[in-house]
């Protein structure tokens, strides 16, 4: 890939959910532009090593499925509310015991939304864009949701906001649930 940069057939390297001695290994030969991975309040695994690794290197972390798969929009309130044919049934997240654990977050992501008057979905992607360098990639299907998304950059948290937010989505639950 490094001789594609050099002959100018590609401009930059990025890697996909790759492992830090991967990424390491990368970017001994070149310069690593981006690194995708999925991040979120729901998933916050990269925050172990990835981020401080991404800061090392100077490479833009590229947040996917930072809405938790649509989780963390309130759109599911029990699993029936996933339509029959919908590929999240075969996720462990969206199991029964795992998903009656995680609406305690998204319970708790409405409450902050809803007393600063936004939607949980920009409040979850205002904290993502709350790191440096992460850009985010929220998917959808419909235009309203693209433009409550792309306010999401206005949105201001504060220390409280955040400390608040981080305590209702410790690090690694994401890992238990797979």
């Amino acid at each position: 890939m490094a001789e594609l940069v050099r002959v100018g057939k590609v401009r930059h390297l990025g890697l996909s959910e790759a492992a830090p001695a991967t990424i390491r290994r990368a970017a001994a030969v070149h310069p690593i532009a981006a690194l995708q991975t999925e991040y979120s309040l729901w998933s916050r695994d990269p925050e172990a090593e990835l981020l401080a690794l991404r800061e090392e290197l100077d490479i833009t972390f590229v947040a996917y499925s930072p809405l938790g798969r649509g989780f963390l929009t309130g759109r599911f309130r029990s699993h029936d509310d996933i339509p029959a044919d919908d590929w999240r049934h075969n996720q462990p997240r969206f199991q029964d015991e795992n998903f009656q654990q995680d609406l305690a977050l998204v319970h708790k992501t409405e409450g902050i939304a809803s007393r600063k008057g936004w939607t949980p979905a920009k409040l979850a992607l205002a904290w993502l864009l709350t790191h440096p360098n992460v850009a985010v990639i929220p998917g959808s299907k419909r235009r309203s949701p693209v433009q409550d998304n792309t306010a999401a950059d206005a949105v201001r948290l504060d220390a409280d906001d955040i400390a608040e937010l981080e305590l209702a989505a410790p690090i690694g639950v994401a890992a238990v649930h797979q």
